[in-house]
């Protein structure tokens, strides 16, 4: 067991132990009176299981209580601070989504309640499918995928079913530019298509004239990242779509980064087939631990046919608007059950319908908090490009490669100043690199309390402060060897105790 005297300020112990250690043989969390009735009631032997078979900890129910709550203090989320992890970040989720996903209408509507008394719930699907598929000016959509890298590969299952019908098999090549999002790749792979990636401009931006090199018949889709993970809006869309059609090919647009354009920018008008929107970024749904995430996956004309079912159609009839749930012609079946996440499907349309006609106010605020952030931090450290910021800003190591400390130092001791390190290492493209995005949802004094943080590491780096390869010296976890854990993990307790 770990040193039980070491505690915080508050008494707080500092170092939890596993509640497999906190477990004495014998010790229960509820009992039961003795049967005084002598009912002749008994469970089979064969049903019943050994403690030894199913290993759980014999604790009493206050110290399960104590040690999950105190564990709970130790979690960093968004509603502690600002949350600069860059890319496929997390922002702030209004409480008015919480209340109205709570509801008893839509918190106790059982997944298989029949369509006829399930009206309420079918219709907010409806409305949330119809409303992005309006902002986005694509005709259809599914919002089945559980995540954004799921919604991902249901585009590009739906890629191969277009390709599959037209006896394109041939194509199996998807190219990827090195701006795009980190997923992208693996995506593709599990698809079953080969990736061809792609080199971008000194700028960030898609080197188109390397992309024309690289379309050749074997090209199914180019899978862009738009903006891109550079923080940059691809601006040579409409004329990369026009190339791919006319090859056959399809243009797939993640949309993990959709809210800095949210509004403002139709995908459709663009020419794209196929794109992903993360609910999470973009509308506020909750996000991080594994989920629940949700994705909704926008389609064009070509590929429509194809989209996984259930969906969602109002139908009119004699007392009203009706919502059934059908599948198109030619679906690739189900990716989840059910036709989402629900509890974040209602999440997603709360927050929209909360703006209003007024969407576009998100994108809006989103890319400003971005530029606030380039602005005050491009003098300490190198922006990645020149061109304006859209969603985050991304800097390089350049300035403060020659004193010895790097990135990840920076990233560890930012944990000390009671701040979540942003992402780092990411684009590849960009050496040492550090990628911080504020949403639209974080205040400019938040957003100048951060960057001054920053500026302090900035020049403990340049005074080549060493104490900063040893941080963070004040959480409850301190420097760990990622490498090993990465390499040889522990998983669970027993194979630790092994």
């Amino acid at each position: 067991m770990q040193n039980q005297l070491s505690t915080t300020r508050n008494g707080q112990i500092f170092e939890e132990p596993l509640i497999f250690e906190r477990s004495r043989p014998g010790r229960i969390g509820v009992s039961f009176p003795t049967d005084d009735a002598s009912l002749p009631i008994e469970i089979d032997s064969s049903l019943l299981r050994s403690a030894e078979d199913i290993h759980l900890p014999e604790v009493s129910e206050p110290e399960v209580v104590r040690h999950f709550t105190r564990l709970s203090t130790w979690n960093y989320g968004i509603d502690l601070n600002l949350y600069p992890l860059g890319s496929c970040t997390m922002k702030y989720n209004p409480r008015i989504n919480e209340e109205i996903a709570a509801s008893a209408q839509f918190a106790d509507l059982h997944p298989n309640t029949p369509e006829k008394y399930a009206q309420a719930g079918l219709r907010a699907v409806y409305e949330l499918q119809e409303v992005l598929k309006t902002v986005t000016d694509m005709p259809g959509i599914t919002l089945q995928p559980a995540a954004g890298a799921h919604g991902e590969l249901t585009g590009l299952f739906l890629v191969k079913a277009y390709l599959e019908k037209k006896g394109d098999t041939h194509k199996t090549v998807v190219l990827v530019p090195d701006s795009a999002h980190g997923t992208n790749p693996a995506s593709c792979t599990l698809a079953g298509f080969t990736v061809r990636e792609l080199p971008s401009t000194a700028e960030g931006l898609l080197d188109v004239e390397e992309f024309k090199k690289a379309l050749t018949p074997d090209v199914a889709a180019l899978m862009i990242t738009n903006p891109n993970t550079l923080g940059i809006f691809e601006t040579n869309i409409p004329l990369v779509a026009d190339l791919l059609h006319k090859n056959g090919s399809l243009l797939y647009m993640d949309g993990a980064n959709y809210n800095a354009i949210v509004g403002k920018v139709s995908i459709g008008k663009m020419g794209v087939d196929i794109s992903h929107l993360n609910l999470h970024k973009t509308f506020s749904t909750p996000h991080g631990g594994g989920g629940p995430g949700a994705a909704a996956v926008v389609v064009s004309d070509r590929v429509r046919e194809f989209l996984p079912g259930p969906i969602v159609e109002k139908k009119e009839s004699s007392e009203g608007p009706v919502y059934v749930v059908t599948s198109p012609s030619a679906s690739i079946g189900r990716v989840k059950a059910g036709p989402g996440h629900f509890g974040m499907i209602i999440r997603a349309l709360t927050y929209i319908l909360s703006y209003g006609n007024e969407l576009h106010r998100v994108a809006e605020q989103a890319v400003l908090n971005a530029n606030l952030v380039r602005k005050s931090l491009q003098e300490v450290f190198e922006p990645a490009s020149g061109l304006d910021t859209m969603h985050e800003a991304v800097f390089s190591d350049a300035k403060q490669r020659k004193t010895g400390l790097e990135t990840i130092h920076l990233a560890k001791t930012l944990i000390d100043y009671g701040y979540h390190p942003p992402t780092i290492y990411f684009p590849l493209s960009v050496h040492g690199a550090i990628m911080i995005e504020p949403t639209e949802t974080e205040s400019p004094e938040t957003i100048a309390h951060f960057c001054a943080v920053m500026k302090d590491l900035a020049a403990r780096m340049n005074g080549q402060d060493e104490s900063m390869k040893s941080s963070p010296t004040r959480s409850f976890v301190r420097r760990i060897d990622e490498v090993e854990a990465a390499r040889k993990p522990v998983l669970n307790y027993f194979t630790k105790k092994a």
